[in-house]
């Protein structure tokens, strides 16, 4: 299945039942995440969340991008929700898994701001744009998965 025609790129609004089958997803997909951290590095998980999922073999269209946005928006939301661990790692892991599910495989993209005091950031992208906020003008590339 081409990436085009994985990620669910039909225009308007979401239906409250999509938008509870789309909260359901990404509690499981929360649910894998932490399965696939208990005892792996981070490079190993994420290779367990993306499992077959290979990169597109050209930059998605807007349409593609712009479904690939819209898992994003209902994964943050959902897992900021959670009484445990919702920070920019674990969205990006279950958007992750989330993008994986329909064939796609997104960028995890791990940041750090330079100066005295450390900071980390974490975002995915799709076709090198991304789907969660990057903060690029304070986090500098450190690593691509």
């Amino acid at each position: 299945m081409s990436s085009a025609l994985a990620l669910d790129h039909r225009p308007g609004r979401l239906s409250p039942l999509r938008k509870l089958r789309l909260g359901a997803e990404a509690l499981a997909a929360y649910a894998r995440v932490r399965r696939a951290l208990r005892g792996s590095d981070l490079p190993t998980a994420v290779g367990r969340l993306r499992g077959q999922a290979a990169p597109p073999q050209r930059p998605p269209d807007d349409r593609a991008y712009a479904a690939g946005l819209r898992l994003a928006r209902a994964s943050s939301r959902t897992i900021t929700l959670l009484p445990t661990d919702s920070r920019c790692l674990m969205r990006s892991l279950v958007l992750t898994a989330m993008l994986a599910r329909r064939d796609v495989a997104g960028t995890v993209v791990i940041g750090v701001s330079p100066g005295e005091e450390f900071g980390a950031h974490a975002w995915v992208e799709l076709g090198g744009r991304p789907l969660l906020p990057p903060d690029e003008a304070t986090y500098g590339r450190l690593v691509e998965l």
